[in-house]
């Protein structure tokens, strides 16, 4: 019967690793079942011509910096046009009040003074 108790014994010890090796190869097949698995979803993202996030995120960066910059360039430009606009109506109003001084001054009654 010694024999018997030291036998369930190594058979436990057989079964566990058995049981063990099976884990270790399951554990390998379930590595490699993932591995096919993001190969095979990476081609079709490729496919279907998506982006990464990170890839998104850089170009939304870009996006922004550039609405950032155009904003920029639009309010500099405004500001130009109405330095310039101010710079006109004040040349056109010297213009306009040396014309004023230079023209001469009709006489009132509008007759001619070369004797009647």
């Amino acid at each position: 019967m010694k024999d018997q108790g030291g036998g369930r014994a190594r058979l436990m010890d057989d079964l566990a690793g058995v049981a063990g090796g099976a884990f270790s190869v399951l554990t390998g097949i379930r590595a490699e079942i993932e591995a096919i698995a993001k190969a095979q979803a990476e081609a079709i993202i490729r496919r279907l011509d998506l982006v990464r996030r990170e890839e998104l995120d850089a170009a939304m960066d870009v996006a922004r910096r550039a609405r950032e910059q155009a904003e920029d360039l639009a309010a500099r430009v405004a500001a130009l046009e109405a330095k310039a606009f101010s710079s006109q109506v004040e040349t056109l109003g010297d213009s306009e009040n040396a014309t004023k001084q230079s023209k001469p001054v009709p006489k009132s009654g509008g007759k001619s003074s070369s004797g009647a």
